[in-house]
């Protein structure tokens, strides 16, 4: 597991700023862009596994594992999101038979 670490760390941390934060951004701009349902859920996620490269690379360049359990917690409530968003948008798409989010404005009332 060492080895790993020290791969990890020859890379500058900078780089993975970058890196997480150039993805972050194509999640956001793909949820305030598109209108599918399933790619903003999946923009949600990329939103997530940014998050948890910061939290892993940020925990092996201190030398701590709390890093690295949060990160199992983030993607254990990610799979729940799954499982619940998925259903979700299977029920409206068997009552709307579209899962353009424009057409559910008429769900308010």
């Amino acid at each position: 597991m060492q080895h790993i670490s020290n791969a990890i760390q020859t890379i500058p941390l900078n780089h993975y700023i970058l890196l997480s934060a150039i993805i972050f951004s194509i999640g956001v701009m793909g949820v305030l862009i598109r209108r599918n349902a399933i790619v903003i859920f999946m923009s949600v996620e990329l939103m997530l596994n940014s998050v948890n490269l910061l939290l892993t690379v940020f925990s092996i360049y201190r030398n701590d594992a709390a890093g690295q359990v949060f990160v199992f917690f983030v993607m254990a409530l990610a799979a729940a999101e799954v499982a619940v968003g998925l259903a979700i948008i299977v029920m409206i798409y068997r009552n709307t038979n579209t899962i353009d989010i424009n057409v559910l404005n008429r769900l308010k009332w």
